[in-house]
């Protein structure tokens, strides 16, 4: 059994694509809604770490106290970008999923392709009408 975490904003249409493209592939993820449930700070580093990000890469400007905060300030050390983070997770980019082949922020959300383990069972269309899996289960570039 495959088990894969995600990191995920319901209200969020790249999440929302992601989490479908994960159950379009026959496995049912752990959701993290993160915004209720955020992660631990050393969870974080992790995540950050083993995704080959930043992070500055993983913060989130829109719709986020980014600018209120100064975050922009390209002085900031990383402690203080993941300190922002963890007493503000709206500023956590996502969906961040985690599986066995590895941590990945998804956007565009097809990125999750790349690390789930099992192939995609049929067609998978975006919610803006994107269609991104044949109905061979195949990635349509």
């Amino acid at each position: 059994m495959t088990i894969v975490v995600i990191y995920h904003n319901p209200a969020c249409e790249t999440s929302r694509n992601t989490l479908a493209l994960i159950r379009n592939a026959g496995v049912e993820p752990h959701v993290v809604d993160y915004l209720k449930t955020p992660p631990s700070r050393a969870l974080l580093v992790e995540m950050i770490g083993a995704a080959g990000l930043t992070p500055r890469a993983l913060l989130r400007e829109k719709g986020t106290p980014y600018v209120q905060l100064g975050l922009g300030d390209e002085t900031l050390s990383d402690a203080a970008l993941i300190d922002a983070m963890i007493a503000h997770p709206p500023l956590i980019n996502r969906p961040l999923v985690v599986t066995p082949l590895g941590v990945l922020l998804c956007r565009p959300s097809e990125a999750v392709l790349d690390i789930l383990p099992d192939a995609q069972r049929g067609a998978f269309v975006k919610e803006d009408g994107e269609r991104v899996v044949d109905a061979a289960g195949e990635r349509v570039r």
